[in-house]
């Protein structure tokens, strides 16, 4: 592989960096998962919007900049490194987009991208059920026809955004005879609509970063169907797999975490603690690595598919240690430092979301390894 960087992508680094430096908040807006730092987020969404920055790599058509997959990644890289604020459009942009251009409907990609890439609608992820999380199939939420479209009920809960998001996107069982992944719908809906109740889940730190979503006989016209009525397993999948991959979590993320983490041992390292420091050495290297992989994952023209657990088991676990050797160099100022504790306290739920760390161990057995059930 051919890892130097061509004339015109430097150009496209450059520009990138320049434009970050000139855009960024000098002063980071409040958390996104309260009210006021929600909607200065959108605000952000919407600046990077404007100058098509908020979806580099889609199509110029759709809001984008027709950037290719590495210059994306550098983009990335760029974003993390400036400190740029947190993306709260990232269920749309990052997950259901990409679902989109690959299940939607022309109708649907000229009707729900543009606004999406502007910053005007921002999108929930309506997955998990109080009896269905990681086991997704286990799902009892219900979509019935209806003249025209869908009749939804039941109940969601953990979804991300869903307190102060516009719309939603998830998945139902459209079968009332089927079982686990047959005879499931996958469904757009608006957060408002008639039926639909959000209910803030609270938390310790009064950031309400979820909600549960009651749906009674909440209609959803046809057009908000993605993917063929009963197949939305299928389609559900597609999306499992940009959530665990590197859409979601990018390499630049870490490479930037990496990159402070080194500056914070030069800053208050011990020399003589030869442990520690090899914590921080060993998290300089695992963020190269990620990189790495991230290039190599978009040369690759095939799907990465099941692979995709693998990522997802690496770059939660390395969050976390990443930010447990900062606490540890911080010492008992570590609980003075919101930044790297606020980052420790997010990085432990990265083995939960987006399916289990243990479920997708089991998916790497059979489907990577070709192991049989039970031999784990």
């Amino acid at each position: 592989m051919d890892l130097d960087f061509s004339p015109a992508h430097e150009a496209f680094r450059a520009e990138a960096r320049d434009w970050l430096r000139a855009h960024v908040p000098a002063e980071p807006p409040p958390s996104l998962e309260t009210e006021a730092g929600f909607a200065a987020h959108r605000a952000w969404e919407r600046t990077l919007g404007a100058d098509r920055y908020a979806t580099v790599n889609w199509p110029s058509s759709f809001g984008g900049r027709d950037a290719t997959p590495l210059e994306w990644l550098i983009f990335e890289e760029e974003y993390y490194a400036a400190g740029a604020p947190g993306r709260v459009s990232q269920n749309g942009v990052n997950l259901l987009a990409p679902t989109l251009l690959e299940h939607g409907t022309p109708e649907q990609l000229r009707r729900v991208l543009p606004p999406m890439a502007r910053g005007e609608v921002i999108w929930a992820q309506a997955w998990s059920e109080p009896g269905a999380g990681s086991d997704l199939a286990a799902l009892r939420s219900t979509a019935v026809r209806a003249d025209g479209g869908w009749r939804l009920n039941g109940q969601k809960t953990w979804s991300s955004r869903a307190a102060f998001a516009d719309r939603a996107f998830g998945l139902f069982r459209s079968d009332p005879g089927s079982e686990r992944h047959r005879g499931l719908t996958y469904l757009m809906f608006p957060l408002d609509a008639p039926g639909v109740t959000v209910r803030p889940i609270g938390r310790l730190d009064g950031k309400p970063a979820f909600a549960e979503l009651f749906l009674d006989d909440v209609f959803v016209p046809d057009e908000d169907v993605i993917g063929d009525p009963g197949n939305g397993w299928k389609v559900a999948m597609s999306t499992a797999g940009n959530e665990r991959g590197l859409t979601l979590r990018s390499p630049g993320r870490y490479t930037a975490a990496a990159g402070r983490l080194l500056d914070l041992w030069r800053e208050r390292g011990d020399p003589s603690d030869t442990a520690l420091r090899d914590r921080v050495a060993d998290a300089w290297l695992k963020a190269r690595a990620y990189r790495l992989k991230g290039f190599e994952t978009i040369s690759r023209s095939d799907d990465i598919g099941a692979e995709s657990s693998l990522n997802k088991v690496f770059w939660s676990e390395f969050d976390i240690a990443l930010h447990e050797t900062a606490l540890d160099l911080l010492g008992p100022d570590g609980e003075l430092d919101g930044d790297w504790l606020e980052g420790y306290v997010f990085s432990l739920a990265g083995p939960v979301y987006a399916g289990t760390n243990e479920v997708q161990r089991n998916v790497i057995a059979e489907r990577v390894l070709g192991l049989p059930r039970g031999a784990r």
